[in-house]
């Protein structure tokens, strides 16, 4: 079955990004520095000061277009994840999209031309932790959220060029 996915809701500010934040969303999604300072790294890398960074990341995080920086790691080595699904009636869907992006424990959502249209990861520290944040995003979306579980890891590469 072929499908088509798209990063929806979060009502980001649409402007166009500077070099710097481009250059901070792009050339370090692979590659983060392993390292004790790995902003000052970046820094460096750039040819900027690694408060300028800082500031570059958190502006991106308070504007909604990066959740997190952090490692990507091997299911279920630090905590619990699992992949979850909904069927969302595609008038309601950003609005669901929007709440479930508001919860921590869920890095992105993204949408399929499908009837279970709505897809997120949720990430938190035990299989009990992930399944409240299911059962929550449940209650206070009115929608059956599926929870499908890792059942044989595979390696997907997650950087996404961003223009």
């Amino acid at each position: 079955m072929a499908a088509t996915a798209r990063q929806i809701g979060n009502g980001v500010e649409k402007r166009a990004l500077s070099p710097l934040e481009l250059a901070l969303l792009n050339d370090f999604q692979r590659d983060f520095p392993l390292d004790p300072q790995p902003f000052a790294r970046i820094a460096e890398a750039l040819g900027v000061g690694e408060d300028e960074v800082l500031a570059v990341y958190r502006d991106l995080m308070e504007r909604g277009l990066v959740k997190r920086v952090g490692p990507v790691v091997r299911p279920h080595r630090l905590g619990w994840s699992t992949l979850a699904a909904m069927s969302v009636p595609p008038e309601r869907l950003a609005e669901v999209a929007d709440l479930v992006t508001g919860y921590d424990e869920v890095n992105h959502n993204y949408e399929r031309e499908h009837a279970v249209n709505l897809w997120f990861v949720v990430t938190a520290a035990s299989r009990q932790d992930v399944m409240e944040v299911l059962a929550d995003i449940a209650c206070r979306s009115g929608f059956e959220v599926l929870d499908l579980p890792l059942e044989r890891p595979y390696r997907v590469d997650l950087g996404f060029p961003i223009s």
